[in-house]
């Protein structure tokens, strides 16, 4: 199978032939279809996040079909589409785990990060973690609802019943979350980086109730911001815009350093939290209500060979909504 492989000793991505890999006793294979890009691929491929398994296959925003099961496997058929997360393996037995908390699992393993992704031909699934995906979706437009929509639902849902929600960073994940947000009645206030006019533009398409720059107030006190940019300096501006008992969620795996801020922008009841992961129950959840919601994902398809022009785009802002590699 082609693959694309990232290699420990040059941190560079090398188009490869690997062995089809086989299916272990409780595993399925996957023929890849598509796989969305994630900040998160960027982030391990110049090193921000630690630990990566090498030499390693990523990609985690999986829609393939089901080619070959173990015999242990029930309840998946030959031909079946689903979708593959982040989240890849947890252990099931630990207190965590038991809880249905299992996004925070000490013995969690991450598709293309200590699992192999989805930048191949083919990968090894976790029937655990093998979602259904809506029918009504085409294979590219689902990809990014794999983790830039799943960690968006799950940060909507940490928000509780705010009202007013402020997107900080209108990109993947933000122009889903966008939607759902809206469809359930609430307002929502986007922020982009400061002078991007492709941001803006694209905030506004998706009818966010108001749209501008990072740098600026919102017209509104906001119950609840989701910060989706790996900037850290937000923070301080993200918690100066909430008003009392309004919460700021950082949502990204990696984040730049806080700056130090007055207690006076935490005091009032507001609260700082992040977003770990998913758990199975938000895979479930969010693939039943994006039909009903009628979310739609702007994507933009590379080829796999392609994949370096994706991260270079994703990296320099140049790509508005989700990029998506087609197998």
């Amino acid at each position: 199978m082609r693959a694309m492989v990232l290699e420990r000793a040059s941190r560079a991505l090398v188009e490869q032939r690997l062995s089809i890999p086989a299916p272990g006793p409780s595993e399925l294979l996957v023929r890849v279809r598509c796989t969305g890009v994630c900040r998160t691929d960027l982030q391990i491929l110049d090193g921000q996040l630690p630990a990566p398994r090498f030499p390693l296959v990523m990609g985690h925003q999986i829609v393939g079909t089901v080619v070959e099961r173990s015999a242990r496997v029930e309840g998946f058929a030959e031909g079946q589409r689903v979708g593959v997360p982040w989240l890849g393996w947890a252990c099931g037995d630990c207190r965590l785990c038991k809880r249905g908390r299992e996004n925070l699992c000490p013995r969690a393993e991450f598709t293309g990060y200590q699992r192999d992704g989805g930048y191949a031909e083919y990968a090894l699934v976790s029937p655990h973690f093998a979602l259904p995906l809506p029918g009504s979706y085409p294979d590219l437009q689902a990809a990014p609802l794999l983790c830039a929509g799943l960690v968006g639902y799950r940060a909507l849902c940490l928000a509780g019943d705010a009202e007013h929600i402020g997107l900080y960073g209108f990109g993947s994940a933000a122009h889903i979350v966008a939607q759902v947000a809206r469809h359930q009645g609430r307002k929502v206030y986007a922020f982009t980086r400061p002078g991007n006019e492709a941001q803006l533009h694209f905030a506004r398409a998706a009818g966010v109730d108001w749209a501008g720059g990072s740098d600026e107030p919102p017209p509104a006190a906001l119950d609840a911001a989701l910060i989706f940019a790996p900037a850290g300096s937000l923070v301080p501006r993200a918690l100066a815009a909430v008003g009392p008992g309004g919460s700021v969620i950082c949502v990204g795996i990696h984040m730049s350093d806080i700056p130090s801020f007055p207690y006076e922008l935490l005091w009032g009841e507001r609260s700082l939290r992040s977003v770990a992961n998913l758990t199975r129950r938000d895979g479930i959840e969010f693939m039943e209500l994006v039909p009903r919601v009628g979310v739609q994902s702007e994507v933009r398809s590379y080829a796999l060979s392609e994949l370096g022009s994706a991260f270079d785009d994703l990296r320099d802002t140049r790509l508005v909504g989700s990029a998506v590699i087609s197998l």
